[in-house]
């Protein structure tokens, strides 16, 4: 017992401030892109033309980041002249339409609904649902749960059970396999309930965009309330989505 309290008095307070203070991230990430709007049609369609994801639209020049995965292509064959990717992890949105973006993004809390945070705003229960993930943003999902993200402090949790939960957060590309486990889950949810998609892969499917096997997009089959894009997106992004849209 003594050496944990000196293991503790030494190490001291390691929980991060956010989001009282927004934290630095590192140089290398990629968050919020923005377009520069000036950009030639040309420079615009050799970026569409080298997307792995069709994530580019041409005529609108924006980027689509419920398909985008983030890779960089774009920044780099036009050397930042059509798009700069941001270290901004703030990039959840609650509209579907609003993740095509020229880097112009509404507020998350002025489209929050204003009865979850009624309802949710000082315990949300949360049942996270893998459906054919990699387990990428799995893993960016559970390490809220550590001592520097501490989710817990917010009164939101992750349980094992949909019948002791609020929600669900699904991440994956909710392959065929998994639809109907997926959509079990969703009706042990007892009313009212909240359907959160994480990652690339459930907006719309993600690298796997056209296979048969997989559902194009969560809300072809599910009432979606918050879209948390990226590929995997930032466990800080994925604190801010719920700590704006629910508190």
């Amino acid at each position: 017992m003594l050496n944990t309290l000196k293991n503790r008095f030494e190490q001291g307070y390691r929980t991060c401030a956010y989001p009282k203070e927004k934290p630095a991230v590192f140089a290398r990430y990629r968050g919020k892109p923005v377009i520069q709007k000036g950009v030639s049609k040309d420079i615009v369609e050799t970026c569409a033309n080298a997307c792995p994801q069709d994530a580019i639209d041409i005529e609108l020049k924006k980027i689509d980041m419920g398909r985008c995965v983030f890779c960089g292509t774009c920044e780099r064959i036009s050397n930042g002249a059509f798009v700069t990717f941001t270290n901004d992890f703030e990039i959840s949105v609650s509209r579907k339409e609003d993740l095509l973006t020229d880097g112009d993004l509404p507020a998350l809390a002025e489209h929050s609904k204003q009865h979850f945070k009624k309802l949710f705003g000082r315990s949300l229960q949360l049942r996270q649902v893998s459906a054919a993930g990699c387990n990428a943003c799995e893993a960016d999902l559970n390490v809220l749960a550590t001592p520097f993200f501490d989710l817990a402090r917010f009164g939101i949790n992750f349980v094992a059970s949909p019948r002791h939960a609020d929600g669900i957060v699904v991440t994956g590309p909710v392959s065929r396999n998994m639809k109907t486990a997926l959509l079990q889950t969703y009706e042990a949810i007892a009313d009212p309930k909240v359907v959160i998609a994480v990652g690339s892969c459930t907006l719309t499917g993600g690298p796997f965009l056209g296979s048969p096997e997989i559902t194009h997009g969560l809300d072809t089959i599910l009432p979606v309330d918050l879209f948390i894009p990226g590929c995997p997106p930032h466990p800080l992004t994925n604190l801010h989505a719920l700590l704006t849209f629910f508190k």
